[in-house]
């Protein structure tokens, strides 16, 4: 059960004791359909809707949000739990300004424990909207100050975050250097075998899978499935099966990795957070839908399921990822035309910031625009995608975009072009002739290619750190 179906169970069931139909509780200024939604959990009040509804139950909005503790009744408190609820609900901009409001009031009242709370709110919102930049930048600065132990921001937990926007926006080295070094501080510690240990262990091990690490990847997923049937929380257990199951599958064993999903799923179901159970089908409908015994009719019902729910719960960036596999699943199903369709709305949801996944979705494209006859779109888009997958050293995923290229090139008939792009592919898995002398860059580069080989400077849009 979420927060928001926890808030709405909660008004229904008072509103029964209280013997109040549901135009009863609407009042003048609402609705029974918008009273319906509310506790059904598929909206989230505003604090003067809220307000009003507590009013007309004859208690507090305090009450409502089930805020046990007395010395815990007041309006910061309050107004950081029901943004904690708009945020899992989906609403990053209630969340945001809520969080904002809480962190400057409290920051007037000299409030440090509750600013720092909203502050980190306010990066979640930030991050939830698709503002990565502006979020990396609030996350740092919560991270100059967050400690370990009984820290109402842990450390480990502020590392995790701003890994996940360093491996979106496309920086693995700098979001791999920042999980290393902290993951040795909580060993030191022996924070290592705690939930926010085994969350970090399993943030690196998705990290080096996406880098094409993956001996160093399934090393490290091995070791956070010990940790987390050591300390025998569901949550953290079912986090380590799930990176666990993405390195399998990009290893090969996509039977491996469909176990390995199908326990995190069983183990996310019986959880309350809706956002991370869709996600995680977005990831076992991928594997399902390029696995030895593909189905992809059964992938296409998991991200429907996945679609539905993160319209109320995720991200713009959540339901991209969902878009993207759509687009997959259809261009399997040989429906290019839909496909694309998928794809261009994965592009426009991600924006500009989200690297790793913009190039995915762009080789997802071009396989749908060389279906429609496009070709020379076709080449654009997967150059585009291998260069972008370059710059962010995901070195194995950029071979097989530029292998998909080469294969593209040779189709059309351009098989010097297509030689260019197969060396590209071997550039980037360390392939080097050992027959050749070394050649400036033009000298391998066939008419209308780029004039160099040379990798694209990775350090390019690095953050500083």
């Amino acid at each position: 059960m979420t927060e928001s179906q926890t808030l709405g169970s909660r008004i229904r069931r008072l509103r029964r004791e209280a013997g109040l139909s549901q135009m009863d509780l609407a009042g003048d200024n609402l609705s029974a359909s918008y009273i319906s939604l509310l506790e059904a959990g598929k909206r989230t009040p505003s604090p003067e809707v809220l307000e009003q509804i507590a009013a007309r139950l004859g208690c507090g909005p305090e009450h409502l949000l089930e805020l046990l503790a007395p010395e815990r009744h007041d309006i910061p408190q309050t107004d950081l739990r029901y943004a904690e609820i708009s945020l899992r609900n989906g609403d990053p901009e209630t969340a945001l300004a809520t969080y904002t409001a809480v962190r400057d009031k409290a920051a007037r009242a000299g409030q440090e424990s509750i600013r720092l709370t909203a502050e980190y709110g306010v990066a979640q919102a930030l991050e939830h909207a698709g503002r990565l930049e502006e979020a990396t930048d609030r996350y740092q600065a919560l991270l100059d100050h967050a400690g370990y132990g009984q820290s109402l921001v842990p450390r480990l937990t502020v590392a995790v975050a701003l890994c996940r926007c360093y491996r979106e926006t496309g920086d693995l080295a700098h979001a791999i250097d920042l999980a290393t070094t902290t993951l040795e501080e909580a060993r030191q510690l022996r924070l290592t075998s705690t939930v926010l240990g085994v969350e970090l262990l399993a943030t690196l091990v998705g990290l080096y899978c996406e880098r094409g690490d993956l001996h160093r990847a399934s090393f490290l997923a091995r070791t956070a499935i010990e940790e987390a049937e050591g300390i025998k929380d569901r949550k953290a257990l079912g986090a380590a099966y799930w990176n666990a199951g993405a390195v399998a599958h990009r290893s090969g064993a996509s039977a491996d990795a469909l176990l390995l999903l199908e326990r995190a799923l069983a183990i996310y179901s019986e959880g309350d957070d809706a956002r991370a159970l869709s996600r995680l089908r977005n990831a076992y409908a991928s594997v399902l839908m390029q696995s030895e015994t593909a189905d992809i009719a059964e992938a296409k019902s998991q991200l429907t399921r996945s679609a539905e729910n993160l319209a109320s719960h995720g991200s713009t960036v959540d339901m991209a990822y969902c878009e993207t596999a759509l687009a997959r699943a259809c261009l399997l199903e040989g429906n290019p035309r839909e496909a694309e369709q998928h794809a261009r709305r994965s592009l426009e949801l991600l924006g500009t910031g989200h690297r790793l996944e913009t190039a995915r979705t762009l080789l997802v494209l071009a396989g749908s625009q060389l279906q429609l006859g496009d070709t020379a779109a076709a080449e654009e888009g997967s150059e585009r995608a291998a260069l972008l997958l370059e710059a962010s050293e995901a070195d194995r995923q950029a071979a097989s975009a530029w292998n998909d290229l080469g294969e593209l090139l040779e189709r059309s008939g351009r098989a010097e072009r297509a030689v260019w792009a197969y060396r590209q592919s071997l550039r980037c898995l360390g392939q080097r002739s050992s027959l050749l002398p070394t050649a400036g860059g033009s000298s391998l580069s066939p008419a209308g290619a780029p004039g160099t080989t040379a990798r694209p400077d990775r350090a390019a849009g690095r953050r500083a750190g």
